[in-house]
């Protein structure tokens, strides 16, 4: 099969141990992106299967129906809204799903945090400029760092890494509170940690406040201006989920205004984060570039079972198909 490996920023795949399961196949890796419909169809449009890294790129029903020899998309971990699966459905192209880990997105949280409380980053720039311990030019912003122990840490969503960061903050002597529908509240308190009464509370509460929810039609600018309005002038504000989950621009309205006083964020609504952003000008804004699930171990998983679901598909005996409607839609496999 002809296959194409989307959006590698860092050019890392072809390096795994797991890229040689795609030995005997022509495979070409994208290490840039290509932006609007027109330009991707060009570029893939001579190719069997695409694997996909996440969300990276959005694959519209005006998109997929300009590939007509697509017969795959083997997805690393799951479909999450950035694939018209209907319209894959109807045009014959099976999508094939993988599986994921908690552990990187959770430490990433954790390191974020730890960076934010402590104004690591402002600290290490200033002194690669010459500055002893100035967190910034501002004064402002150039107060102390905090220590973790004995403040809150407010949890929004208690799946996988919602429990995972909440151990943490047990760990570093936090008090936890938990938001989120019933079962999870229930979940959280059924484990030790405190549940919040209303969402009010949470946001009012919370010194650090950590969104782990997955991105659908009911969560989609589920956070609003008057939830970030009710948090202290001190709170660190953490998404390292998806962005669409704030309303548009609330957040940056709410760090200049002084509410939250920080924020650390791993996510954002374009990706790649273009340099002109003003949220990466701001001295309350830790941001990294979507690195949650970017890490070696994190890689190897999700690209095996990504790539053996194109070898299994290419071997007529296809794994883990999302869209099975789509098997009877054209023949596949090498015959």
């Amino acid at each position: 099969m002809k296959i194409a490996i989307l959006d590698d920023y860092q050019d890392a795949v072809r390096q795994l141990d797991s890229f040689a399961l795609l030995q005997g196949h022509e495979v070409k890796v994208f290490a840039n992106s290509a932006r609007g419909s027109g330009q991707l169809a060009l570029r893939l449009a001579s190719f069997d299967a695409l694997v996909l890294i996440r969300e990276r790129t959005v694959f519209s029903k005006a998109l997929l129906q300009k590939l007509p020899h697509l017969k795959l998309i083997s997805q690393t971990g799951k479909v999450s809204g950035h694939i018209d699966v209907e319209a894959a459905t109807a045009n014959g192209i099976v999508i094939v799903e993988g599986s994921g880990d908690p552990t990187a997105p959770a430490e990433l949280t954790w390191a974020l945090i730890m960076a934010a409380a402590r104004r690591i980053p402002q600290y290490v720039h200033n002194l690669q400029q010459g500055l002893w311990q100035m967190a910034s030019s501002e004064p402002q912003y150039n107060g102390l760092g905090v220590a973790l122990k004995g403040r809150t840490l407010g949890v929004w969503g208690y799946g996988k890494i919602g429990r995972m960061v909440a151990g943490y903050g047990k760990a570093f002597g936090m008090r936890v509170i938990i938001w989120g529908r019933d079962a999870s509240r229930a979940a959280a308190v059924e484990d030790g940690y405190l549940a919040a009464s209303s969402k009010e509370q949470f946001f009012a509460e919370a010194d650090v406040l950590s969104l782990h929810l997955r991105l659908n039609d009911a969560t989609r600018e589920i956070v609003t201006a008057e939830d970030l309005a009710r948090m202290k002038p001190t709170a660190i504000f953490v998404n390292t989920s998806r962005a669409e989950l704030v309303a548009a621009d609330a957040l940056l309205h709410g760090l200049r205004e002084g509410r939250p006083g920080c924020a650390a964020l791993d996510v954002f609504e374009s990706e790649p984060l273009k340099p002109d952003n003003p949220l990466l000008k701001m001295d309350n804004v830790v941001a990294t570039p979507h690195l949650g699930y970017v890490e070696k171990d994190g890689y190897e998983l999700y690209f095996r079972t990504a790539f053996q679901n194109v070898v299994d598909f290419a071997n007529g005996t296809p794994k883990n198909v999302l869209n099975p409607d789509a098997l009877t839609k054209r023949p596949f496999g090498n015959g």
